[in-house]
Formats: C-alpha cells, structure tokens, sequence
C-alpha cells in the first residue's frame, strides 16, 4: 500500500521492525493495519523460517516492505542508524544485549533520534537470573502460575495455543507501551525505551486469579474454581453428535434461565454456588447435553441469556452468521484471517496486503525514502550487496 493510500489512525507513524517470530510480527501486522507505514528489517542472509509458510500465508510479512541488511558491514549498520533516525518507532525481539552488540541499542538509537520509542519484547525480560534463557509461549507461562491454573483437576496443565504469553502477554503489551510512548512524547518531544516482557504481560493477566486466590476464593489447584472448568456451569459438555457446547452461565440469573431451557432440577438453581452439589449437578448437565447434537441445543439457545454456545471448529467458525454478519473473518484468496480489530469510527483500519517483491535494486528506494534514504544511496548499497529486498 502506498504511502497515499494509507489511512487509519497511525497513518503517517514510520516503524522498524527487526524481523523475528512471535510478538513482534503480529504487533507490526496490527500497527501496519492501523496505517503505520512499517519497514522489516531482515539480515542478509537470515536462516529460513521453520514455519515455511507460502508468502501468501505469512501474515509475518503482510502490510510492510522487507529490506534485508547486511549487519555485519559498517555500511548496514550505518544504513540502520540513518533509518532510525527518520523513523517514529523501533520494535525489536532479540536476546537482550543482541541490538547493542550491533551498535544498535538504544543508548546508540535515541543518541541520533531522541524521539525514537524504542520497543523490546522478550520472554524474561531485559535483566534477571533467566533473561537470556530461550524459550517459547509455554516456558513464560510456566512461570507465571497460571500455566499451572489451565486443565482438567485430573490432568496435567494444558499449552492453550501460543494465544496467553506470546500474544496476548507480549504482543499486546507491546503495542501497549508503544502507543503510550508515542502520547507521552507529544508532551515532552522524548521517545523512550519499552521493556515489554512475555513474562510480566502474562503475569498481569492473571491479575484476577491472583486476587481471588488472596481473598481465599481461588483453590491453587487445577480445575477447582469458577473460570477453570471446578464449576459445571463454567465448562464444555459433549453433545450427541460428539462435538461440543460451552456453557459459561455464571451469574444466577443466566444460569436460572440455562437451567429452565435444559431442564434442570430447581434444588440445582437453588444452591448453584455451593461447590457439595457440583458433582451432582456436573452428571446431570453431562446426561442433558448428551441427548442432542451441538446444533440443537444451539437452536434452543441462540436466542437467550444462558451464556450457550456451540464449541466451533476453525473450518466452521468464519461460515457463522454472527460472524458473516460482522465481518469478523475475511477470505484472501486460500487464507481465512481475522479482519482487522479494533474498529475505528473515523479512520477505519486496513487489511494487510502481501508485499510486492522487488525484482531489482531500483525497487528499493520507495521502501526507503519514508525514512530519509535517498534513492541513489540505496541503489548504490543494493549493487554492493549490502541491501536486498
């Protein structure tokens, strides 16, 4: 997309994003759909992905231009700090001590651009006894307790995706602090440096749990309270058909009227918080459920307060009509993705396009020039080798 073309709330924001796996890419899809104009910086000769996903696939790469750099040469770097200087945002997630031994940390970044905000997403953190231990969604999750608080009370923890740390503990606090960043300096013209960490993010969405357990609401075992599957009417029943049905009717007067349409017994509606009765009501909410399919107890409940729903499988999730109706997913070619979210009143987001591949050295300079890199600069350093697209 062109810079023309872009609209959204950040259009006119200009970010480099250090290219890697994880938070980081899925935060520069987001702010690049918001309309920033994002630049992915690769090395030269990067390994290739072990995902090895078609360029139609990759949403890693969706919504931005890729220039590869040899950061080895004192030329790429050179290029890197004349990029950021002319940038808004840095996001990186490397090790830490990574960027500094390219002499490009922030100490070096926001010497040359005061203003730069300078995002860092690790798993641990940028200091601590584990900050340059590797690891995945699953290791920071382990470590926050709450890894321990997801699964069945007769099971072992349960990975849910790489959906809690990795997203919504990295890439959302990410951008978090990046947006927060940028207010701030509309104030005081400074930039700053984010220490998003996977750790911490995950952390603070177990805040909940956590109060709960203090105030003596919350057992610490699996499977034992109310939004991890200890309550029967917080959970997921088999149906007849072998498929599922989400039942998350948690305050009285939801569960009253989930009670009514299933039926249950009116001693269940009475005493639905006292945990003697759970085992018995969990049996009988397990038999009921057991005698429809999925789609219908779904017609029996798509029209109430119950807080029903059907489990729906990827493939049929996009085909939903509440989904259909809100456009909620959208279909590029053989890709279902979500549409883009959060929506805005004025300046609506734009979906992420797969980039155009530059063919020769004179496709480059539009990628650069947003950031203060003449075309001949950047058609000399593509013909030395020390820049590709």
């Amino acid at each position: 997309m062109g810079e023309e073309e872009r609209k959204g709330p950040l259009a006119g924001l200009k970010v480099i994003e250090m290219a890697g796996l994880g938070p980081v890419p899925l935060a520069a899809l987001i702010l690049s759909e918001m309309g920033a104009s994002v630049l992915r910086v690769d090395r030269l000769r990067a390994a290739p992905s072990f995902l090895n996903l078609p360029p139609e696939l990759d949403l890693d790469r969706h919504g931005r231009e890729t220039l590869r750099v040899d950061l080895k040469a004192p030329e790429g770097i050179a290029l890197m700090h004349d990029l950021a200087a002319g940038a808004d945002v840095l996001i990186e997630g490397f090790r830490p001590g990574v960027m500094e031994r390219l002499s490009l940390g922030p100490d070096e970044l926001l010497a040359a651009n005061p203003g730069l905000v300078y995002g860092r997403m690790t798993g641990f953190g940028q200091e601590g006894p584990l900050a340059q231990r590797a690891g995945h969604d699953l290791t920071y999750l382990a470590m926050t307790g709450m890894l321990h608080a997801i699964g069945p009370s007769d099971g072992r923890p349960v990975p849910p995706l790489n959906l809690v740390a990795d997203y919504g503990g990295g890439t959302m606090f990410l951008i978090a602090g990046v947006l927060a960043a940028l207010f701030e300096r509309s104030r005081s013209g400074r930039g700053q440096v984010i220490d998003a960490a996977m750790i911490d993010g995950a952390s603070t969405l177990g805040n909940l749990p956590y109060a709960l357990l203090a105030a003596g609401l919350w057992q610490d075992r699996r499977g034992s309270n109310l939004l991890d599957s200890g309550a029967p009417f917080y959970d997921t029943y088999e149906t007849a058909d072998a498929k599922h049905l989400a039942i998350a009717c948690l305050e009285p007067q939801f569960f009253a009227e989930f009670a009514g349409l299933l039926p249950l017994e009116d001693r269940f509606v009475e005493a639905q918080y006292d945990p003697r009765l759970w085992p018995e009501m969990r049996a009988a909410i397990a038999a009921r459920v057991a005698t429809r399919t999925r789609d219908e107890w779904w017609s029996i409940f798509a029209e109430t307060d119950a807080c029903v729903a059907p489990v729906l499988s990827m493939a049929e999730a996009p085909e939903h009509p509440h989904n259909v109706a809100r456009g909620t997913f959208r279909r590029d070619g053989r890709l279902v993705r979500a549409a883009p979210a959060p929506r805005f009143s004025r300046t609506p987001s734009s979906p992420a396009s797969q980039p155009s591949q530059p063919s020769r050295a004179a496709s480059l300079p539009p990628a650069l020039e947003a950031f203060g890199i003449s075309p001949a600069r950047s058609e000399a350093l593509a013909r030395s080798g020390l820049i590709a697209g």
